[in-house]
């Protein structure tokens, strides 16, 4: 009985009883805190060197573009690198950043456009530190606290969201911004030293490390042949989209209220962290008791809700728990959107998975940021506000159909197999392409059958990254098939032994199921022949 309490009073809480995690967490903490600094510091400022609401509107844009940008590039990296440096290295860049900032405002030499670029550079911090973290997480705690360590990292972003602001407003309002970068500066040098100190494990792999360009390609054909992970990006780049108009338009509607200033916008943000800080502790019971699609859409009208009541709002005492509110309802949502992108994803190309899944988060809270800015030109603040929350309305419905739960997360999980036979013939690593054929007799009235669980195969090989796929049937024998798919490098082909999974075993299996011939089905492997003219 005791047990059973604690394990309920600890569950959300759990991950942290892990030192290595732990040590992350905090450094994650840090260097949240600084990005909070860094943005609320610059929103505001911007609105001393202009009163544009699309060039303000840009400041979370100019933040958060860099994700879309760069984040593809950013995950192959962390696929393919030593996690730990690369990891410790963002850092460097975000105090790198922050000091010119510093400089550039104690000379009073900001403007408008140039601080929209240091804003750019700065935000390319997230789009390289997202990714690695994102791959690390699942790595250091047990399946079974995945999507409470996920939950952590909310909370990190969201005290953050709570801290920064606080300490950037009394900076701005005691100090001025010149004061908040040199802070971040500090915060980015202390993350990267304990960043440090994690003695991460390589990963053993007899073959050479993915070549760069190669590894984004293989990212790219895999989110293609994945469905269900299409539909993650889908769903919170739409719900990042409706967020957005919120969040980039409340600088100006702290202005409008009786109590504007830097002061309330800074409450106004702390409030956002509350609700979601909150909301952590009652995520995983509400999951599971209305399931993951449905607490999704209860959150996008959640915040759709509380939009739609800071627009109205009259001062901040009205606005505040609308904010906490919104707060709530983005940790909720987009955590379990999170939960589902990870439980797709096999460890190998996990950095990338994620990375293409917050290129679509920040591509829709960036994407929202101009659009809402450019909308409130002609609609007013308020009247923006209102028409995302009314957006958000529309896409829940739209999209209540696609779900986020369908599929065995079990499936990914790596799966030992067999190397192929030794090659009679010499073979450089780089020699290719490598064709692989595959015999099949079938019982040709299973043709129907075999065909449904070839196009599964194709999505398959296709995922774990073959240059082509086909099928062929023999016109002379009913029920002989041949399967072929082609890999880049005999490197490439060897690779593929380490990117099995569980679901990759079951398919060859119902693949096995079919096959009617007195000896397995024949294998055989083509070397491409460079040919001299």
């Amino acid at each position: 009985m005791t047990a059973t309490v604690e394990e309920t009073d600890l569950g959300a809480m759990a991950p942290l009883r892990n030192a290595t995690f732990r040590m992350l967490w905090f450094a994650w903490l840090g260097a949240n805190i600084s990005l909070w600094m860094n943005d609320v510091s610059a929103a505001w400022l911007m609105t001393t060197l202009t009163t544009d609401p699309a060039l303000v509107a840009l400041v979370q844009t100019a933040s958060t573009l860099p994700m879309f940008l760069l984040g593809l590039p950013s995950g192959a990296l962390a696929d393919i690198v030593d996690r730990r440096r690369y990891f410790a290295g963002t850092q460097l860049w975000a105090a790198t950043i922050a000091l010119v900032l510093s400089a550039l405002a104690l000379a009073g030499a900001l403007s408008a456009p140039l601080l929209l670029l240091l804003t750019f550079l700065n935000g390319i911090t997230m789009a390289m530190r997202w990714p690695v973290f994102a791959a690390i997480v699942p790595a250091l705690v047990p399946r079974n606290q995945l999507s409470a360590a996920l939950g952590l990292n909310g909370v990190a972003m969201n005290v953050s969201r709570i801290v920064g602001p606080a300490v950037a407003g009394a900076i701005l309002a005691s100090a001025g911004s010149a004061l908040v970068f040199a802070l971040n500066a500090v915060i980015s040098v202390a993350a990267f030293f304990t960043i440090l100190r994690w003695k991460s494990e390589r990963r053993e792999s007899a073959l050479p490390g993915e070549r760069f360009v190669g590894a984004m390609r293989v990212g790219l054909q895999y989110l293609r042949q994945a469905p269900r992970l299409q539909i993650t990006l889908l769903r919170i780049g739409l719900f990042m989209l409706q967020v957005s108009g919120l969040m980039s338009l409340l600088p100006l509607l702290a202005k409008q209220l009786p109590e504007g200033g830097a002061g309330a916008f800074s409450a106004l943000l702390a409030a956002t962290g509350l609700g979601a800080v909150a909301m952590v502790v009652y995520m995983e019971r509400l999951r599971d008791r209305i399931g993951r699609d449905r607490l999704v859409g209860a959150g996008a009208l959640l915040h759709a809700a509380a939009s739609a009541g800071a627009a109205a709002a009259p001062n901040l005492w009205w606005m505040l728990p609308c904010m906490f509110v919104a707060g709530g309802a983005v940790i909720v949502t987009a955590n379990s959107i999170t939960v589902a992108a990870q439980l797709m994803l096999p460890d190998w190309v996990r950095a990338r998975g994620m990375a293409l899944y917050q290129m679509a988060l920040m591509g829709g809270g960036a994407a929202g940021a101009a659009v809402w800015g450019h909308v409130a030109v002609g609609l007013e603040v308020r009247g923006t506000v209102l028409a995302s929350a009314v957006f958000g309305v529309v896409t829940v419905l739209l999209t209540q159909r696609l779900s986020l739960e369908r599929g065995n997360p079990d499936e990914h999980l790596p799966v030992p197999v067999s190397p192929p036979p030794e090659p009679a013939i010499a073979i450089d690593g780089n020699d290719g392409p490598v064709m692989v054929t595959i015999e099949y007799q079938i019982d040709p009235a299973r043709a129907v059958e075999f065909a449904e669980v070839m196009q599964l195969t194709r999505r398959a090989r296709l995922r774990q990254g073959a240059l082509s796929w086909g099928l062929f049937r023999d016109a002379a024998v009913p029920g002989r098939y041949v399967e072929y798919f082609v890999d880049e490098t005999w490197w490439e082909h060897q690779r593929r032994l380490e990117r099995f999974t569980a679901g990759d075993a079951g398919l060859r299996e119902r693949r096995l199921s079919f096959h009617v011939g007195g000896q397995p089905p024949a294998v055989r492997r083509f070397v491409g022949e460079m040919l001299i003219h």
